[in-house]
This record gives C-alpha cells, structure tokens and sequence, in this order.
C-alpha cells in the first residue's frame, strides 16, 4: 500500500515577504514567550503563517478561543483574496540550512492518515518514534476542526542508507522550478524550495520509498529473528500534530461513504521527509538521573526487575564507556560512591534507552518519593548523579540504524531517547494544503 500522493501546494503570492511569512512550529519556545513577542514584532499585520497557527505558549491561555477563531477567519481571507496561490501538483525538495558544515534536504509529500496509527500497539506503515499522549490533541483539534488550511511542521523519517530517495534529487535540483528562497527570522538559517511537478518523476520517487520497506528485505535489514509489520515511516517532529490530522479525519470519515472517503483532503496530511541518515542530523543520547534514590536500591530493583523480564545483569567496578551491541546493553553509572557499569545481558528490547528506561519507569511507579530528569549532556549527568542521594545514567551513543529497529520491535522509544537538533533548527512553516472549502 502506498502511503503517499502527490499534492496541490499552497503557497503565498509572489511578491510576499517569505522572511516575514514562515515562523518556527508552534510547538517550539513553549516557555518562552518572549521569543513569541519577539516574532510578532518583526512580522506586524504582515500576510504570515503566524496568524495562521496557534502557538503553544498561548494554550489554555485567556485569549486561546480569541485567536483560534482568528486563524480560522485569516485561513479563508488568504484563501479569498489571492494571499495564497495553488501550485502545479507536485512534491516539494527542500534544503535548509543552518550555518553549519551540512544542509538539511527534505521532500514535502501528502501522507494519507490510513496509513498512520499513533496508538501503542499499531502496525500501520506509518508510525511515531515516541509514545504520543493523546492529552494533548484536543487543544490542538480545536484549530484543526474549521480549519481550512494546514500547514506542516511534521518531519516523516525514512531509512535510506544508500541514499536513493532525496539525495539523488538535491543532485539534480537545477531541472526543477524553484518556488522560494529565504533567510529564516530568529536564528533559522536559510531555506530553499524546488517543485517537482507530478508525472514520471514523483513516480519514480514513490516507487523508491515503497522499496524500503519491501518485505523480502525487511528482516534482514534489522537483523530480525521474527516477522514484525513492516515500516516505512517513522514520525520524527510534529507527531501529535500528525496525530490531530487523524483523530480529525476519523471524526469525518464517520460521515462519509467509502467512495467519499476516497478523496477527502482531510484523510491526508502534509509532511516533510527526510533520511535518518542526512548529514545534517546528529543524533545524540539523552542520559537520566534519578533524584533521591541510592545506588545500591536502584541495583537491587534492577536485579529483580531485569531477571524476571529474562535478562542477566553485571554490575563492574570503574567508569566505561556505554554501548549497544544486540546481545548486550551497557551503561555508565556515577553516584557519591563513584562510577560503576551496568551490563544487561540477553536484552528483551531493541534499543538500549528502553531497555534502561522500562526499568526506570517500574522503579519509579514504586518509589513515589524519587524523580528523575533527563540530561544532553554526559558531564552536568556526573555532576549531579555524584550528588548525595541522587544515581545517574550515561546511555550509548544513538546508531541511526537502531531508531527503526527500536520502533519496528519495541513498538515505540521510551520518552527521551534521543535528540534531533536545537530548537531553531526546527521546521518552518512554508507550504500550506487546503483541507476545507
């Protein structure tokens, strides 16, 4: 089944100020709303896709049902009176760049939300890295339920080692029409867009993204001792947006005959793809600490606890370096009594984040007076873990080849497995899609 299909894109008219036009997603600075301040002087009653969105920082706000009921009004002016224009149907190639040695390269793509599923458990082709807490869609499906646009901040990543999809495409940039080319505002580096209009090659694209999850090959990509349903995306930012869009089409779908349902914008949803393994993507680990819980209690938990799940545990004397390998889990461990190593043997889990984060998660629920934390960086984790009564936890580096085999055996990451670039690096909002008349 193939999760995709080729969108009319909306774009605002030519002689728009796109530095003005694309602000970050409105889930990033949710505890600084100075950034947001900030971001509405510099774009004034300018055409933006600012007074399309909702920001975060203004949920559960005094103003929220104000300024939901203002994007809605500003969605259809934009649409009346020529602000945004209907592109050719077409995918598009994005570059974004941030000032640093390598440029971030994506493909806009319109997903159909049949075949995505954010529920625990799901063996859709399309599934989130992360558990999904469904409290927090109903604020978001307050804008989504009149809306008349959408505009995507969802990043969909595929599994691309040889590089078949999107890189060929950056090769060739040149023979498409390039839509825009901007600075981004607040410290959001550049961005570029080429459309590539539908026929042969979008084809040929969807037909490469198909390849990757082709069964025959599936399993022995991941090493996998077992049939598990197969992947093709996996949601890397934006993933409770992505998971509004659905709750939002099963709610229409309802009402709508099989044949209607066929072709109804809102079954489907704008994203961007991009390769886990682009060159702008650095993956790194998020390490823990546990607040008020002594080594030796953490240890005794984690005896009883990975025993019974089937698993061997060694604790060593002395500071290691933590790593991954599919028959054992390695962590370092630093406390007031100094460093140790925790080996897990015979992990039941595809990826090292969960196998320490499950044990975590169990202690936790049984120790309501400790807390934990999650911490970028390994030396302010040694700070704290070496703190009287607190434990902490180095994970092994991310292998951009576990984020799927994690997803595809664990079902989905533990919370806070890993981090994918700063906060201004983030996606823009550019493209729009009209998903209402």
């Amino acid at each position: 089944m193939n999760c995709l299909r080729v969108p009319h894109i909306l774009m605002p008219k030519e002689e728009t100020d796109l530095y003005k036009w694309s602000v970050i997603a409105c889930d990033q600075y949710t505890s600084q709303p100075e950034y947001w301040k900030e971001t509405e002087r510099i774009v004034g009653d300018a055409p933006s896709t600012l007074h399309l969105t909702l920001p975060e920082v203004y949920l559960e706000g005094e103003e929220e049902d104000g300024r939901i009921q203002k994007i809605h009004e500003t969605m259809k002016q934009y649409l009346s009176d020529g602000t945004l224009r209907k592109l050719p149907k077409g995918f598009m190639l994005v570059e974004r760049s941030f000032g640093k040695e390598n440029s971030r390269c994506g493909l806009v793509v319109e997903v159909d939300l049949e075949t995505y599923e954010y529920k625990k458990g799901g063996q859709s082709l399309t599934r989130p890295t992360e558990m999904t807490v469904e409290e927090r869609i109903p604020p978001r499906l307050k804008v989504r339920r009149a809306a008349s646009v959408e505009l995507p901040h969802i990043m969909l990543l595929i599994d691309d080692p040889d590089c078949t999809v999107i890189e060929p495409l950056m090769e060739k940039k040149a023979q498409f029409e390039q839509v825009y080319d901007t600075d981004l505002m607040q410290k959001g580096g550049h961005i570029s867009g080429w459309l590539i209009k539908e026929g042969t090659e979008t084809k040929a694209i969807m037909q490469q993204i198909e390849k990757l999850a082709d069964a025959d090959v599936f399993g022995k990509k991941y090493h996998l001792e077992k049939e598990y349903p197969l992947l093709n995306f996996a949601v890397g930012d934006g993933n409770h947006s992505m998971a509004t869009a659905k709750a939002a089409w099963e709610e229409i779908k309802k009402n709508l005959s099989a044949e209607e349902q066929k072709d109804c914008p809102a079954r489907y949803c704008l994203c961007e793809i991009v390769n886990i393994h682009d060159k702008s993507l650095e993956v790194e680990p998020i390490h823990r600490v546990v607040f008020h819980a002594e080594e030796k209690e953490l240890f005794d938990y984690a005896k009883t606890y990975y025993e019974a799940k089937g698993c061997q545990i060694l604790i060593e004397e002395g500071k290691t370096e933590p790593f991954a390998k599919t028959e054992e889990h390695v962590f370092g461990v630093c406390s007031k009594a100094g460093f140790k190593t925790l080996k897990v043997l015979h992990p039941v889990w595809g990826i090292a984040a969960a196998t320490l984060q499950n044990f975590l998660d169990a202690f936790l629920e049984e120790h309501k007076e400790c807390r934990i934390d999650y911490i970028h960086g390994a030396d302010v984790v040694e700070s704290l873990g070496m703190e009287e009564g607190n434990t902490g936890f180095l994970l092994p580096e991310v292998k951009k080849e576990d984020l799927f085999k994690g997803v595809i055996v664990d079902g989905v990451l533990p919370r806070k497995t890993f981090s994918m670039g700063e906060a201004n690096e983030k996606r823009y909002y550019m493209e729009c899609r009209q998903i209402k008349g």
